[in-house]
């Protein structure tokens, strides 16, 4: 068998077929249409394998099988099968996401919040600010050292929120963070003054009981990946930073420009 045969057969397995039934139907490829003896002899499985791995792949979508004597098999062209692997795979994918989700529902029901998390990684840390930001009632304070920091995903939800009358403000010294909400329906301001700590990488705050905060890689901490930060949700935690932060925010923001 070369590499890349086994390679192919491999992929097949990863799309949810069986060895011998992955096997079979490389096979099939290679004869066109075929009896079990021939299967037998160009997949190199044991030929009372091959039956079995044949009516499986019928089953599937994948071979049609010709009532003779002997059986014959012919695969269904690859543009078919293609299709069938890929919706079984789709289907597959949402029947664990939708227990998934329903397992998470769950546990988030029990959970204690008195806790401080940290995750890691840029695309990890969009995903928790945009779904911190989905959850805000009241108000969202968000701050911004770079772009990158600002996922489009986040500039819709933003604007969303401030159609369903939350108060939003956004602070940055770069122009091109605020650039990003040129059309937004709430206020996007640069701080009058130097900030009284630089903000390296990105603020959450709202509805005075969540917070995530986060450094970028370029600040030289330890540990730090692409970007890495801490968030807290309805602790006690939460509430005595979100005041800490918010007035060390605020207090650097012309507030005329607010109501502007």
């Amino acid at each position: 068998m070369s590499e890349s045969e086994h390679d192919a057969i491999e992929s097949l397995e990863h799309l949810g077929l069986s060895n011998y039934e992955a096997r079979v139907f490389v096979a099939l490829q290679k004869l066109g249409t075929g009896t079990a003896r021939e299967v037998h002899r160009v997949a190199d499985i044991p030929r009372s394998q091959v039956y079995g791995a044949a009516d499986e792949l019928e089953a599937r979508g994948l071979v049609e099988i010709q009532q003779s004597t002997p059986k014959r098999y012919r695969p269904v062209s690859l543009d078919a099968a293609r299709s069938h692997l890929t919706r079984r795979l789709e289907q597959e994918q949402e029947r664990a996401f939708d227990y998934l989700e329903t397992v998470q529902r769950e546990q988030r029901g029990e959970e204690t919040r008195d806790d401080v998390w940290t995750i890691r990684g840029r695309e990890s840390v969009d995903d928790r600010t945009v779904d911190l930001a989905s959850g805000a009632t009241d108000w969202v304070l968000f701050a911004a050292a770079t772009p990158s920091s600002v996922p489009d995903e986040l500039v819709g939800v933003l604007n969303d929120r401030a159609d369903e009358g939350v108060a939003i403000v956004v602070v940055s010294e770069n122009p091109d963070v605020l650039a990003k909400f040129d059309d937004a329906p709430f206020p996007a301001v640069q701080p009058v003054r130097e900030p009284p700590a630089e903000v390296m990488g990105r603020v959450l705050l709202s509805d005075d009981n969540t917070i995530l905060l986060s450094v970028l890689a370029d600040a030289n901490l330890p540990g730090v990946t692409d970007e890495t930060a801490i968030w807290s949700a309805d602790s006690a935690m939460a509430a005595v930073l979100v005041q800490v932060v918010r007035g060390g925010i605020m207090s650097v923001v012309d507030m005329d420009a607010l109501d502007e």
